[in-house]
Order: structure tokens, then C-alpha cells, then sequence
């Protein structure tokens, strides 16, 4: 039978390299998957359904939320986002572990379904960083550049109510702190004694 995989819950503002250092992450292990949401909005040229998100009607999605198949949904703007229950559970049955990439309102709704669920929040080294990032992307004026500002302030408030503090100023230095939480995770004694079962038994033998 194969070990229980972890639920991470990964969060940061808009603009703290969140995305790359998971993207990052994944490439050096494949032993995590990243949960695809469910939405309601349109589909944009190049994304793949299944890949991206799993595309839906807004039927569709309320009559999920009315079956609680969702760990976690939100509505942003006009469209709604959420969370399959049913895939994160499978996937974590089968001992792979998996990432949601949400912000601090989701996390909560999550942890009161899947407490031992570890959360980790990303923080860039300064506002000033923060805003050159967002700036950098070239794509949106001052007034919302301002109004993003705002919002990842108000999401940084929540740092606090993680289990893992990630400060991404070097990135290479901040992909190593991420993968540590996962080495470290996965060498606490429970899910030691349940991956190396044959060997504990054989190493604590009267033989």
C-alpha cells in the first residue's frame, strides 16, 4: 500500500514569484503534482482544458458546490474558481504529494476540511521589489499597478497564519528553503515508519 501523500498550500501576493519557484519545483521533483482549479471563465488562446483549468459552466459549477465537491472555491471578478476534493484526495492516496496554488482565504477554507494540510507563504524582500515586479511585466497602468499594490498588502497581512515562511529575494536561495519543506516533511517519523516498514521491522528483529 502506498504511503499518504501531503496537501501543501502554497500562497504569496501577486508578483512574489510564487509560479516560477513552484514551476521550479516541479521540474526537480516528480513526486508532486499541482492541482488544476476548475473556472468559469473563458477559455484564452493556447490554454489546454485539464491542463490549465478545467473549464466549466457556471451551472455546472454551483451544482458542484451544492455536492461539497470542492475543498475550496472563490469567485474573482466575475468568474468562480474552485478546487476538486475528489482529485486532490485520489492523488493523495496514491502518495503523491500535491501543491495548491491558492491565496489565505482558500487556505482557510482548506484547512478546516484537510487540517494537516502544510502551508507555506512567499514574501518578496521589500514593497519596492514587489512593485519593480509588477511593474516590470510592462502589461497594466499606474492606477492598477496601485490597486495590485494594495491587494498584495492585504494579502501579505496573512503571512502569519502559515506554517512556512519563504522571502524570495535570491531565487536559487529561495527554491532551496522550498524544497526543504518538502525533504522535511517527508522525513517525520510517521511517514518514515510507514515507507520503510520492511526495513524497521528487520532492523529491530531478534534475529
Amino acid at each position: 500500500m502506498a504511503h499518504q501523500g501531503t496537501l501543501y498550500i502554497v500562497s504569496a501576493p501577486s508578483g512574489a514569484g510564487k509560479t516560477s519557484l513552484v514551476k521550479a519545483l516541479l521540474q526537480q521533483d516528480s513526486g508532486i503534482r499541482v492541482s488544476v482549479s476548475h473556472t468559469t471563465r473563458d477559455m484564452r488562446p493556447g490554454e489546454v482544458d485539464g491542463q490549465d483549468y478545467n473549464f466549466v459552466t457556471l451551472a455546472d459549477f454551483e451544482q458542484m458546490i451544492g455536492e461539497q465537491l470542492f475543498l475550496e472555491h472563490a469567485q474573482v471578478f466575475t468568474n468562480r474558481y474552485g478546487t476538486s476534493r475528489q482529485w486532490v484526495e485520489e492523488q493523495l492516496q496514491a502518495g503523491i504529494d500535491v501543491i495548491l496554488e491558492i491565496d489565505w482565504q482558500g487556505a482557510e477554507q482548506v484547512r478546516k476540511l484537510m487540517p494537516e494540510a502544510v502551508s507555506v507563504f512567499i514574501l518578496p524582500p521589500s514593497r519596492d521589489a514587489l512593485e519593480q515586479r509588477l511593474n516590470g511585466r510592462g502589461q497594466d497602468d499606474a492606477e492598477v499597478i496601485a490597486h495590485r499594490m494594495s491587494e498584495a498588502v492585504s494579502e501579505m497581512s496573512h503571512y502569519n497564519e502559515f506554517d512556512y515562511l519563504v522571502i524570495n529575494d535570491d531565487f536559487d536561495q529561495a527554491l532551496v528553503e522550498l524544497q526543504a519543506i518538502f525533504v522535511a516533511e517527508r522525513a517525520k517519523l510517521a511517514k518514515q515508519q510507514l515507507r520503510h516498514q520492511s526495513l524497521l521491522a528487520d532492523l529491530l528483529s531478534d534475529q
